[in-house]
């Protein structure tokens, strides 16, 4: 039996890696272009899972190539897994009162593939939560402005193997991607201590966060104000944020 052929888009962004381990790993990287479905068609040929995860700027600067994304998934005849990177509503939770652009965007295409009943049966909606990146750096240390206390609680990504009971995640379900809780400050912590560079939280306002990082500054503020790991039955090592800091290359 021939291994599955697995396509993750984004493999060397915010949720990935830099090329380079990824290439030391046997791992081939294909260019593709999110705006253009025979591009995406043609990155998807033979695929067997593909893990769909967008660019999270879109909504400020252009419109989403989400539906591009699910529309060439549901023509790759060899597909058997898709999941698809996906958030709560808030608009349908708070009753109209909260519009998060880069959730509304990814609510939008939870619709489209809902109503295609073929690729919602191979399809499992996850739901990630925080995953590693990298303070700033100023006045010789790193420091990390946040509109929330240090004290703000979150929940921990970096499963290895989120997907590895495939079978129990199909035909729609929603998969909460998290293996820690711990705070906005635990997590600076872990990072000093496993890269050995002194850090800072700083807390500013939600205003001040804004005119920092216009427009995606307030929405991310807004962000800090389902099915688990042992729901699925995954019982196999998991690494920690701490440990995910271990693994990657800062280029400090």
């Amino acid at each position: 039996m021939s291994k599955p052929t697995v396509v993750i888009i984004g493999a060397t962004g915010g949720q990935g890696g830099s090329q380079r381990p990824l290439k030391a790993r046997g791992v081939e990287l294909v260019n593709a272009d999110l705006d253009n479905i025979d591009s995406l068609i043609a990155a998807f040929k033979d695929a067997t899972v593909i893990y769909a995860v967008t660019d999270f700027f879109e909504p400020f600067d252009r419109n989403p190539a989400r539906h591009q994304l699910s529309q060439s998934s549901s023509t790759t005849p060899t597909l058997k897994h898709y999941i698809w990177s996906a958030l709560a509503n808030p608009r349908k939770i708070s009753g109209g009162k909260y519009m998060i652009p880069h959730f509304v965007g990814k609510n939008i295409v939870d619709d489209f593939i809902k109503n295609n009943p073929a690729l919602f049966a191979k399809t499992a909606f996850l739901w990630n939560t925080y995953y590693p990146s990298s303070p700033d750096k100023t006045s010789g240390k790193y420091v990390w402005l946040r509109p929330s206390s240090p004290e703000t609680p979150i929940l921990g990504l970096r499963p290895k193997h989120p997907m590895s009971e495939s079978e129990l995640t199909l035909a729609g379900k929603f998969v909460l991607s998290s293996v820690e809780t711990l705070t906005t400050g635990d997590l600076l912590k872990s990072w000093s201590e496993v890269t050995g560079k002194e850090a800072e939280y700083v807390q500013i306002t939600l205003k001040e966060f804004d005119r920092l990082w216009p427009k995606w500054g307030l929405e991310m503020g807004e962000t800090l104000d389902l099915v688990t790991k042992e729901d699925l039955g995954l019982d196999f090592p998991f690494v920690t944020i701490k440990q995910a800091f271990g693994t990657f290359d800062w280029e400090l």
